[in-house]
């Protein structure tokens, strides 16, 4: 196959990926010019609300001669498992840097990620359009991170379409086509006939089953063949296969080098699996490299706001994983929220967007938990580790805490450096170096617990610089904490939901501010509600909140105060006695709320 070119484009977020792609479908006449619209592959409508792309899309592009298949990923560190696995489909990549940014740390992860699978890298410059833009010292940056010399390094206004059509060019030549000889991932010895495939995603459909998204590696795949799934053990006949144009566009074969949909007719969301190799269904050839298994780093516990959707839920959350391969969870069970599930996310953004996922595309109200990480828990009883903070054990029975902590490199402009560091000792950071990374910039590594990442690290950071500092982390150990629960009560009940688990040193500063962001947004109900924070058997922090009121006496004119004030004894009494038998049902608005900073 030689004149396919398989690429994706990786980038720290908002540098421009999904523009770029949008002037690589106008100029190869992918979509029609009236069907055309801004960041055309960003498909679900919290992407193009957010202006940020959450899911990776492949797209299928005829340029001269040529097949390119791009794949559009995500540029957030949350979503960085879609961008491992879109370049163990492809052969190149796009490392597009902002102008007036230039390189961060999340461009730094994706060059190492790119270099370990030995794809060809072509370094671009993007927004040189703009009155800001810095490309000498942006060349200079790039040279730093790959030795590039500074004629290689291509510069494009993804905007205005300046130098797209260069670059695509650029694509022609210098990314490789398909090898069919020497394997990828799996570093297989010789090319075969038959049919192999590796699955980097796929989709539900409820008509069709799963919709596998795969890159063909061997062979030729084409509708009525019995294939199998190496791992699953799973044999299915081909219902379809086709390209992404984006939208899906049915074909007679798939060959291999080419990257397309296959339509398995399987109708259990749990059979397949991301990584998973597609054979003939006698074929003894072996499995593919897969891609490593994903491991949670936040957790919360999502419930239904009706336990009689339960049953929806579990439906929405297997649906849900289909597209969204990260996501972890399994049942559990609250005296006080019912039953649920235990969840596993990416980060606190792919736990936000889970969430609103599950009202909008599936019509489940939820009750999320505030997020925390894996604490690994020794007590008289023995070890255990605890996901869910309201399941913390008392202080008492503790005899050691240890938590997740990180490596974190930041870089960021010199004269943010005061700022930053004050910032890192507040989340009780470490910091390791501070060295120089470009004659703009600082590269500061050190040591944080993962639970003050999860402490709104990445918003406060990008505020005390004024959005130039950009942030990577990658898992160290686990280590030694002094940690306790925080619980909250509203109208004199515990809400687990609430529960948190902080440090000493944080315990009352934490305990005034959940109780007076919970003031701020409780909607107020027809007796008062009283909030509290409590721990180590205190009571720590407390709010009333005023009950709504009538305006008993509004109809009364003149005459003696007396009649007043016996109508406000009435409805003072009234409001006391429905407080005492009433419930207070808290919206799941504000569960969502609580999470967000």
């Amino acid at each position: 196959m030689p004149n396919i070119r398989n690429f994706c484009i990786i980038a720290h977020i908002d540098h421009g990926k999904s523009t770029l792609a949008d002037r690589m479908l106008e100029i190869t006449n992918t979509i029609e010019k009236r069907k055309m619209r801004e960041q055309f592959l960003d498909m679900h409508p919290l992407e193009r609300e957010r202006g940020i792309t959450i899911k990776m899309q492949p797209v299928r592009m005829n340029y001269k001669n040529y097949i390119l298949n791009l794949i559009d990923t995500p540029g957030h560190i949350d979503f960085n498992y879609e961008v491992s696995r879109a370049l163990a489909a492809v052969e190149g990549a796009i490392l597009l840097v902002d102008a007036t940014q230039g390189v961060e740390a999340q461009t730094l992860s994706n060059v190492e990620l790119a270099k370990s699978l030995n794809l060809k890298i072509i370094p671009v410059i993007n927004k040189i359009d703009l009155p800001q833009a810095r490309i000498a010292e942006t060349k200079e940056e790039i040279k730093n991170l790959f030795g590039e010399v500074a004629e290689n390094i291509l510069l494009v206004s993804a905007k205005t379409g300046e130098g797209v059509e260069n670059l695509l060019e650029e694509i022609v030549k210098k990314i490789p086509s398909p090898d069919l000889d020497v394997g990828r991932p799996s570093g297989r010895p010789t090319s075969f006939n038959e049919p192999r495939a590796l699955i980097f995603d796929f989709e539900y459909s409820a008509h069709r089953g799963v919709i596998a998204h795969a890159r063909i590696f061997d062979g030729e795949i084409k509708k009525g063949l019995k294939l199998k799934l190496a791992e699953a053990k799973e044999i299915f006949t081909v219902g379809e296969v086709g390209i992404f144009k984006p939208e899906l566009e049915a074909k007679n074969a798939l060959a291999a080098g080419e990257i397309g949909y296959i339509v398995t007719g399987i109708k259990e969301a749990k059979v397949v699996r991301v990584g998973d190799t597609i054979l003939r269904e006698s074929s003894d050839l072996p499995a593919l490299a897969g891609y490593k298994e994903i491991m949670p780093v936040v957790f919360s516990s999502i419930y239904p706001e009706d336990q009689d959707r339960f049953g929806d839920l579990r439906r929405a959350l297997e649906r849900l994983k289909l597209v969204d391969s990260a996501i972890f969870f399994e049942e559990e069970s609250s005296g006080v929220l019912g039953r649920g599930f235990r969840c596993g996310f990416l980060g606190a953004l792919h736990l936000e967007i889970v969430v609103e996922r599950l009202t909008r595309d599936f019509g489940v109200k939820v009750i999320a938990a505030m997020p925390t990480v894996k604490y690994k828990i020794k007590t008289k009883k023995g070890e255990f580790e605890i996901y869910s903070p309201h399941k913390f054990p008392d202080e008492h029975e503790i005899l050691e805490v240890l938590e997740p902590y990180i490596t974190i490199e930041i870089l960021a402009p010199p004269e943010k450096l005061s700022g930053i560091l004050k910032l890192l000792g507040e989340h009780e950071a470490k910091i390791s170096s501070t060295t120089k990374f470009s004659e703009s910039r600082i590269k500061i590594d050190g040591e944080m617990p993962l639970r003050e990442l999860m402490r709104d690290f990445f918003d406060a950071l990008k505020s005390v610089s004024q959005g130039y500092a950009s942030l990577g982390y990658e898992f160290l150990d686990s280590r030694p904490a002094d940690l306790v629960k925080l619980d909250v009560w509203v109208a004199e009940e515990i809400v687990p939901a609430f529960s948190r688990i902080v440090s000493h040193a944080r315990l009352e500063y934490e305990a005034e501010a959940a109780v007076e962001k919970l003031y701020n947004i409780l909607p107020r109900a027809l007796f008062s509600l009283k909030i509290q924070a409590k721990a180590q058997g205190r009571i720590l922090a407390s709010r009333s909140l005023k009950a709504m009121s009538k305006d008993v006496t509004g109809y009364l004119y003149g005459g003696d105060r007396s009649r007043k004030m016996k109508l406000w004894k009435k409805q003072k009494e009234g409001k006391k006695r429905l407080g005492a038998r009433a419930d207070y049902n808290i919206p799941p608005e504000v569960y969502l709320k609580m999470i967000r900073k």
